[in-house]
């Protein structure tokens, strides 16, 4: 079968397209036929070497896949062939693998998907979407003011959504560029800030009345977070999930101490037991069939040209969800 193989890092040109065996399911394992694999942000990351684990190379990447059980290991209910499923790869032992036009993954894992929605949008609500779900779970919106940071990206698009829904008193979403803050007021934002304007923090506190947001969902990190804080109101609270990507220092640290506000981290895995993992991922995903939630299609490439995702995602060109189609 074809996969993209990481053998060494740097550019996006570093994603070569092999041959390499048909993985055979192991007892208690499905073989799923990929028809779409999520691309993340974190994957350019790690090809580049700039996450905050290096993988041991060379490695397949994709932690997440969508696509059909074509055959079934020892002791497998034999129902399950045929279905269509969602293959969280993350959450299994085998954590990589999706560039590829076959995965194995633990019948208890495999999340059947609604006929009515695309193993692309499937793909969308695995790593990104649990992501948007428990960072509204963890730090509940319900009555108060929030920023979304890359707000028309895969977790901001989704957490913009979310947060409505779980009641926000006024989402205020920051984006790059007018064509991604209007994908956001489009999901439901009451604001939008543009973050290349020096002063974006000020316009956040404008929206907001004066006061600032009662919560900044940070998933961008840098240099963005530090600027972020001018815009978090006194008492507020920082939800940082930008793994390996730090920048806060005593000078912030000390202002947050200051004004009362608290910094709490956010890394998915942690979180999620297998119950945990199905639960949330069947609610995406019926929210989503039922049109009650959008996915942003942010662009379909053929497996071989995972390359051209990665450049896409490196040149924060994307709006929405990347998707690989074997």
């Amino acid at each position: 079968m074809r996969a993209i193989q990481l053998n060494r890092f740097g550019g996006p040109d570093v994603l070569d397209i092999v041959a390499v065996p048909k993985p055979e399911p192991q007892a208690g394992e499905v073989l799923v036929r990929v028809h779409a694999a999520g691309v993340n942000f974190f994957e350019v990351l790690m090809r580049a070497d700039r996450y905050a684990v290096t993988p041991q190379l060379p490695m397949i990447p994709g932690v997440e896949a969508a696509g059909i059980v074509e055959a079934l290991g020892q002791g497998v209910d034999a129902s399950l062939l045929g279905t269509r499923v969602a293959a969280p790869l993350f959450a299994s032992s085998r954590p990589f693998g999706g560039y590829a036009d076959y995965v194995t993954i633990d019948a208890s894992l495999a999340v059947p998907l609604p006929d009515s929605l695309s193993f692309g949008d499937a793909t969308a609500l695995m790593v990104q979407g649990l992501t948007a779900l428990h960072l509204s779970r963890r730090s509940p919106p319900g009555g108060k003011s929030v920023l979304v940071g890359a707000a028309a990206g895969g977790v901001g698009s989704l957490l913009v959504q979310l947060a409505k829904r779980a009641g926000a008193g006024r989402v205020v979403a920051a984006a790059g560029s007018k064509t991604k803050l209007d994908h956001a007021l489009s999901l439901g934002a009451d604001a939008a800030v543009d973050y290349s304007n020096t002063d974006w923090p000020e316009r956040v506190r404008a929206a907001t009345g004066g006061a600032g947001v009662d919560i900044i969902y940070d998933v961008v990190g840098g240099p963005l977070t530090a600027v972020a804080l001018e815009a978090l109101a006194p008492c507020g609270e920082l939800v940082f999930a930008a793994l390996g990507r730090y920048a806060l220092g005593a000078p912030q640290m000390e202002a947050m101490i200051v004004r009362n506000q608290s910094l709490r981290g956010f890394a998915l895995l942690p979180l999620l037991s297998a119950d945990l993992l199905r639960d949330g991922l069947s609610e995406l995903f019926n929210l989503a069939a039922s049109g009650e939630l959008k996915v942003i299609n942010g662009g379909r490439f053929p497996l071989d040209q995972a390359s051209q995702a990665h450049r896409l995602l490196d040149e924060r060109g994307t709006t929405g969800k990347v998707v690989l189609i074997p």
